[in-house]
C-alpha cells in the first residue's frame, strides 16, 4: 500500500539540485501528496519518529525468537573457547590477537581482526556473569533494531537527497520511500545468521558506525562557504575516524570510505557519465573547465578520503605480521582452479548466487562449502545462465544510473549500487582469496543496495499501472512473508541440532554439514547415529580429515581399534600437520600395545603442536604403562606447566609418586596442585591419600570430607576416608563410611573386604568386653 506513495514522489524530477531557496516548494508538493495518499499511509506514521518505531518494533518482532538461543557453530570457538572475553587475559591481548582469540603474528591465525567486536563479547561476559548467551543475544538484536532505525534516515537522503532548512536541520523529502524500505531491511530473512549468531554481532557494529560514517561525510555539505560550495573538513575527518572504528568491528568497514567517495563525486559533485562522453566523443573544449576539476572542496575531500584509507590499509596489513591467511581447497575451491577462466565462471556464479538470496531468501544455510556448490568446469553448464541474468541487470542498471537524464533517478540507483557493490567488494575474491563460497554474513551491507533498488522498482511499476492496491498487497505479502521466514530461521538458530538439520535440505552433498549434525550428537552420546553421520561426511569428501579423526576417535571408544589406526593413519598422511589426528592415533596404538608407533605419534603431534599438554598428558600416560617413571613424571609436568590447571596430569603425578613410595614428593606436588585449583575434589581425594599413609590423619581427614562434600556419591572417596579411619581407630566412623561406599558401589570388592576385616574386629572387641 505504501508504493503509490513512492511513485508519485519520485516523479518529481532533479529533486537534488534544488538550492536553498528551493525549499519551501519540495516541501509543499510533498505535503500534497501525503494528502492525497492519507488513505494508505496513515499520516500518524509519516513522521520521523513514529517511523523509526515502527521499523525497530518490527526489527524486534522478527528476530526475537532467537533470544534464549544457545551459542552455536562459530560461537563456540569466537566466544565460549576464546580466552579474550575473561578477566585473566589483560585488555592489551585483545589488540594482538584475532577474532577466535590466536595471535596474529601465528600461521595458523585467521586474520580476522575485530577487536572492538571481542571487546563487547567481553563486555557481555562480564555483565552476564559468564557464558549465559541470552545477554548475547540480546544486545545483537537491539543492535539489528537500532540499525533499522539509522536506515530511516539513510534511506531518507538516498530517496530525497540532502536538503537543509536555515538552521541546518536536514529536511526528509521522502518519509514513505524511506520507511518502506527500512521495513523492507529489517524484515530480510538473509539477516538471520548476523542476529541470531552471536558471531554476527561483527556484521552488525560494522555496520552501525558504516552507516554513522555515511550519515557524517553527508554533515559535511550542511553549509555553505562564499564560493557557494558544500563542506566542512571536521565532518570529513570524523566520517574517516567511524570508518576506522567499523574496520575494527569487521574488515568490511574500510569500504564506507570509497561509498562516501561515489556519494560525493555522483551526487554531490553532479558529475554526469553521459555528458562527459558526449563532450568527449566532441572533443568539447568546455571539458577543461568541468566545475569538477576545479571543484577544491572536492579534491580536497578526496585527498583526505584517499589518505585515510591508505593510512588504514597500511596499518592493518602490520597488525596482520605474517601476511593473508592461508585457506584450503575446501573452504573455496573456485580459488584453487588452475584455469582463470574457471575461476572467473564460478566467482561470477558466486555473485548470482548472493543476488538471489537477497531476491529470495528461502533457502539459506549456515554453511555452503565442501560440496554444497559444485565447481562450473565448462561454459555448457547450464548455470552458466544465471551468470548471463546476473550481468544483464547489472550493465542495465549501471547504465541506467550513469547516464539517464533523469537527475533524481541517476542518484537513486548510483547510490543504490553503490549501497549493493561497494560493501561486497572484500567478499567478491577480486582483490585476495576468501574462506568461503557464500556467507549470508557479507550480505547485510548490500542488502540496503537491494532495499533501495527494490524501493525504486515498485516506485516504477506503480508509475505504469493503475492497479495501486495490487502493488500495495505485493509489497504487504512480501513484508509479512519475509517477518515469517525471519521467526522460523530465528527458531533453527537457537540451537545447533535445528540449525544443522535445516542445512540437510539444502546442501544435502555438504560434507561438513553431515559433520556438524555428526558432531552434535556425539556430543550428546548418541554414537550410533553420529558414526552413520560421520562416514556421510567422508564419502562426500574423501579428505575430510576432521570427519575423519572424530570418526577414528568414537570408533576407538568403542574399541573397533583397527579402523580407527586406518583413519587417522590415512588422516596424518593427507594432513601431515594435524595435531589431534597424530594425538588420537598415538591413544589408539597405545591400546594395540604398539608402544612404539604410538610414543612416535605423540611426538609428531607435539612437533606440530609444542604447546600440547593433553598430548603432554597421554605420552606421560604411554611412560607410566612402561615403568619409565622419570620419563612419565617429566611428560606430566610440561602438560602442567603449559596447562596449570591440568587436573588429570598433577592427579597421576600424585599417584605415582604414591604408588612408588616417594610420599614426601607426592605431598609436595600434591599441596601445588591445590593452590593452582583448590577446588578440585579428585586433588584432595589423591593428597589425602597421601597424607593418610604419612599418618597426618587431622589433615588427611579434613582433605576427604572436603572431597565428599564437593562430590558426595563417590564410593570410593567414603571408602578411602573409612580405611583412614579403620587406621586411625575412629572404628564407628570407619563402619559407617563403609556401609555408604557400598551402598554407592556394592561391587567394590576391596571396600567388602576392609569391611569384612571391620566386622570380625568389631565382633572380637564384643566378645572381649563380654
Amino acid at each position: 500500500m505504501n508504493i503509490y506513495m513512492v511513485l508519485s514522489f519520485l516523479q518529481i524530477p532533479n529533486q537534488h539540485n534544488a538550492g536553498a531557496g528551493g525549499h519551501q516548494p519540495a516541501v509543499f508538493r510533498m505535503a500534497v501528496l501525503d494528502t492525497d495518499l492519507d488513505h494508505i499511509f496513515p499520516s500518524s506514521v509519516l513522521p520521523p519518529f513514529w517511523a523509526k518505531l515502527v521499523v525497530g518494533l518490527v526489527a524486534i518482532v522478527c528476530f526475537a525468537r532467537s533470544y534464549d538461543g544457545d551459542f552455536v557453530f562459530d560461537d563456540s570457538e569466537a566466544i565460549v573457547n576464546n580466552k579474550d572475553l575473561q578477566a585473566e587475559t589483560p585488555l592489551g591481548d585483545l589488540w594482538h590477537h584475532d577474532f577466535w582469540g590466536s595471535r596474529l603474528s601465528s600461521n595458523t591465525s585467521h586474520k580476522s581482526y575485530r577487536p572492538l567486536t571481542v571487546l563487547t563479547f567481553r563486555i557481555n561476559y562480564y555483565l552476564s556473569g559468564g557464558f549465559h548467551p541470552v545477554g548475547f543475544h540480546v544486545v545483537n538484536i537491539l543492535l539489528h533494531s537500532g540499525i533499522s532505525v539509522l536506515m530511516v534516515d539513510v534511506f531518507s537522503v538516498l530517496f530525497g537527497g540532502l536538503q537543509y532548512t536555515s538552521k541546518g536541520r536536514r529536511l526528509h523529502l521522502a518519509p514513505r520511500a524511506s520507511l518502506l524500505a527500512a521495513l523492507l531491511f529489517a524484515v530480510h530473512p538473509v539477516h538471520t545468521e548476523c542476529v541470531a549468531g552471536v558471531v554476527g554481532r561483527a556484521d552488525l557494529l560494522c555496520a552501525l558506525f558504516f552507516l554513522l560514517s555515511f550519515l557524517g561525510y553527508c554533515k559535511a555539505f550542511r553549509e555553505s562557504n562564499k564560493e557557494g560550495m558544500y563542506s566542512s573538513t571536521f565532518w570529513v575527518l570524523l566520517s574517516i575516524f567511524l570508518g576506522a572504528v567499523a574496520m575494527l568491528c569487521k574488515e568490511q568497514g574500510i569500504t564506507v570510505l570509497g561509498l562516501n567517495a561515489v556519494f560525493d563525486i555522483l551526487v554531490i559533485g553532479k558529475f554526469n557519465v553521459l555528458e562527459i562522453v558526449q563532450k568527449v566523443l566532441h572533443k568539447d573544449k568546455s571539458l577543461e573547465s568541468l566545475g569538477m576539476l576545479r571543484n577544491g572542496g572536492l579534491l580536497f575531500r578526496m585527498t583526505l578520503l584517499t589518505s585515510g584509507g591508505a593510512g588504514m590499509l597500511y596499518v592493518r596489513w602490520r597488525i596482520m605480521g605474517t601476511g593473508p591467511p592461508a585457506f584450503t581447497e575446501v573452504d573455496n575451491p573456485a580459488s584453487f582452479a588452475d584455469s582463470m577462466l574457471v575461476r572467473a565462471i564460478n566467482y561470477n556464479y558466486y555473485y548470482s548466487l548472493n543476488a538471489w538470496l537477497l531476491l529470495c531468501p528461502w533457502w539459506l544455510c549456515f554453511d555452503w562449502s565442501m560440496g554444497c556448490i559444485p565447481l562450473i568446469k565448462s561454459v555448457s553448464d547450464w548455470r552458466v545462465i544465471a551468470l548471463a541474468a546476473l550481468w544483464f541487470c547489472l550493465i542495465g542498471l549501471i547504465c541506467q544510473a550513469l547516464c539517464s537524464e533523469d537527475g533524481h533517478k541517476r542518484r537513486i540507483l548510483t547510490l543504490g549500487l553503490g549501497f549493493l557493490v561497494i560493501p561486497f567488494l572484500p567478499a567478491s575474491n577480486l582483490f585476495f582469496r576468501v574462506g568461503f563460497v557464500v556467507a549470508e554474513r557479507v550480505l547485510y551491507l548490500p542488502s540496503i543496495g537491494y532495499c533501495v533498488l527494490l524501493t525504486f522498482g515498485f516506485g516504477a511499476l506503480s508509475k505504469h499501472t493503475k492497479k495501486k492496491k495490487l502493488i500495495a498487497a505485493v509489497v504487504l505479502g512480501i513484508l509479512l512473508i519475509n517477518m515469517l521466514r525471519c521467526v522460523v530461521r530465528s527458531g533453527q538458530w537457537r540451537s545447533e541440532e535445528q540449525l544443522f538439520r535445516s542445512a540437510l535440505s539444502v546442501c544435502p552433498l555438504n560434507a561438513k554439514v553431515h559433520y556438524n549434525i555428526g558432531k552434535n550428537l556425539a556430543d550428546k552420546g548418541n554414537q550410533t547415529a553420529a558414526i552413520r553421520y560421520y562416514r556421510e561426511a567422508v564419502r562426500l569428501n574423501p579428505k575430510y580429515v576432521h570427519a575423519m579423526n572424530n570418526l577414528g576417535n568414537i570408533l576407538k571408544e568403542r574399541n573397533e581399534l583397527q579402523e580407527a589406526e586406518e583413519l587417522l593413519s590415512l588422516a596424518v598422511r593427507i594432513q601431515p600437520d594435524f595435531a589431534a589426528a597424530w594425538m588420537n592415533l598415538g591413544i589408539v596404538q597405545n591400546s594395540l600395545k604398539r608402544f612404539e608407533a604410538a610414543e612416535q605419534s605423540y611426538r609428531m603431534a607435539i612437533k606440530h603442536r609444542r604447546k600440547y599438554p593433553d598430548c603432554y598428558y597421554n605420552l606421560g600416560r604411554l611412560y607410566a604403562d612402561l615403568n619409565r617413571h622419570v620419563d612419565a613424571l617429566n611428560a606430566w609436568r610440561n602438560a602442567t606447566v603449559l596447562k596449570p590447571e591440568h587436573s588429570l596430569a598433577w592427579n597421576n603425578m600424585i599417584i605415582l609418586l604414591d604408588n612408588t613410595g616417594n610420599l614426601a614428593q607426592a605431598e609436595a606436588v600434591g599441596r601445588e596442585a591445590l593452590e593452582l585449583i583448590p577446588n578440585d575434589h579428585s586433588l584432595m581425594f589423591s593428597l589425602a591419600n597421601v597424607l593418610g599413609k604419612s599418618q597426618k590423619y587431622k589433615e588427611s581427614e579434613a582433605l576427604f570430607l572436603k572431597a565428599i562434600k564437593a562430590n558426595p556419591n563417590a564410593a570410593s572417596y567414603h571408602g578411602n576416608l573409612a580405611v583412614l579411619y579403620h587406621r586411625w581407630g575412629h572404628l564407628d566412623l570407619a563402619k559407617k563410611h563403609y556401609e555408604i561406599s557400598l551402598q554407592l558401589d556394592p561391587t567394590a570388592s576391596g571396600t567388602k573386604e576392609n569391611y569384612g576385616l571391620l566386622r570380625r574386629k568389631l565382633e572380637l572387641m564384643q566378645k572381649k568386653d563380654v
